[in-house]
C-alpha cells in the first residue's frame, strides 16, 4: 500500500505558543515518531503552515471570531513547532482552516494518505472532509495520538465526526 502523510498546522504557536494547550505538546514525540515512520518507508510527508498577516488578521471572519493573533508568517509562531524535523518535506501555507486543493497534492497511486495535527476539531477535520469529498474512494486515516484538539472534549467530537463520515480514525 503507498501511503502518504500531512502534518496539519504542527506550528510552535499551536503547541506552545498563543494557542498552545497541554494536549498538543503531549502529543509531540508521537507527532516526531509517525513523521520519522512514514520516511523510513520513503514516504511523502507534506506539512500544512497556518499562516496569518499582522496587518490583516483582524480584518478577516476568523480574527473576528478568534481575536487571538497567532502563525503571523515569518514569526516565531507561524514556524513548524521546534524539533519537528521538515527536512526537504514540502510546506503549503494556508490562510483559511482547509486548503480547497488538497487533492492536488495527492498522486494518483497513492492508496492512503494519513492525517495528524492540530488542532483536531478544527484544520484537521477540515481538511480530511475536504480531501473525502474530493476522493471518496481514497483511504483517508486520522491518528487520534497523533492529534489535539482546542480542548478535549472539541478533540473527541471531532473524531466521531470524521468517523462518522468514512475517515478511519486510529
Amino acid at each position: 500500500m503507498k501511503k502518504m502523510l500531512f502534518v496539519v498546522d504542527y506550528q510552535n504557536d499551536f503547541v506552545s505558543g498563543t494557542l498552545g494547550t497541554p494536549e498538543s505538546k503531549e502529543i509531540t514525540s508521537s507527532v516526531k515518531a509517525k513523521i520519522s515512520a512514514y520516511r523510513s518507508e520513503n514516504y511523502t510527508v507534506i506539512f500544512t503552515q497556518d499562516t496569518h498577516y499582522d496587518d490583516t488578521y483582524f480584518d478577516t471572519q476568523e480574527g473576528r471570531n478568534l481575536p487571538i493573533k497567532h502563525c503571523i508568517k515569518n514569526t516565531w509562531g507561524w514556524q513548524i513547532a521546534d524539533g519537528i524535523a521538515v527536512e526537504d518535506a514540502k510546506i503549503i501555507e494556508k490562510e483559511t482552516f482547509g486548503i480547497m486543493n488538497l487533492s492536488d497534492y495527492v498522486p494518483s497511486d497513492i492508496d492512503c494518505v494519513e492525517i495528524i495535527g492540530v488542532c483536531t476539531d478544527i484544520c484537521v477535520v477540515s481538511n480530511a472532509l475536504i480531501l473525502k469529498s474530493q476522493r471518496p474512494e481514497l483511504l483517508i486515516q486520522v491518528d487520534a495520538s497523533c492529534c489535539a484538539g482546542l480542548t478535549p472534549e472539541n478533540h473527541t467530537a471531532a473524531l466521531t465526526v470524521l468517523a462518522s463520515n468514512q475517515v478511519n480514525v486510529l
